[in-house]
């Protein structure tokens, strides 16, 4: 199937901010793009780019005060096959977690964790977390949908 992907996000600094941005398609998927990432940032300005732990192409960049618009747009093939799973995967319990996983565990700086996405997951997903390790993957990829189809265009990140 072909997915296309896009997203058009502007900042407002209030003053000079330095930036690190994870926008780019990962480079794994590379092979997969049928029309290339048309990435653009407005204004121009010098980007730092480097490769994070996970092989991410991240973006530092020092934005200047005012409006700052990243732009994107692509279209990938994928399968459509679901990721392979290990039904006899363990879990630890979050004593057990190592202290260099715990930091994947906590919200989003920016995540609405206390607004409409935690009842919603309590509601229609609470039943599923005491479950094995499938059920907590079947609850991350319902919430991240439920995040998508709740997430609005004018919601913006200020200090």
């Amino acid at each position: 199937m072909l997915i296309r992907i896009g997203y058009n996000i502007v900042l407002r600094l209030f003053e000079p901010s330095p930036v690190i941005f994870l926008l780019r398609i990962h480079p794994s998927r590379d092979s997969t793009l049928v029309v290339p990432e048309a990435f653009q940032l407005e204004p121009d300005m010098p980007v730092d780019y480097y490769f994070d732990s996970f092989g991410n192409q991240c973006g530092r960049l020092n934005a200047p005060a005012g409006t700052v618009h990243f732009r994107n747009q692509a279209v990938v093939w994928d399968s459509g096959e679901p990721d392979t799973i290990n039904p006899m995967a363990e879990h630890d319990s979050v004593c057990q977690t190592s202290e260099a996983a715990l930091t994947f565990l906590l919200p989003g700086r920016y995540c609405e964790v206390d607004s409409e996405l935690m009842a919603f997951a309590w509601k229609n997903l609470g039943r599923l977390l005491w479950g094995g390790v499938e059920s907590r993957r079947f609850v991350i990829s319902s919430i991240n949908k439920f995040a998508s189809i709740m997430s609005k265009r004018d919601r913006i990140a200020q200090r």
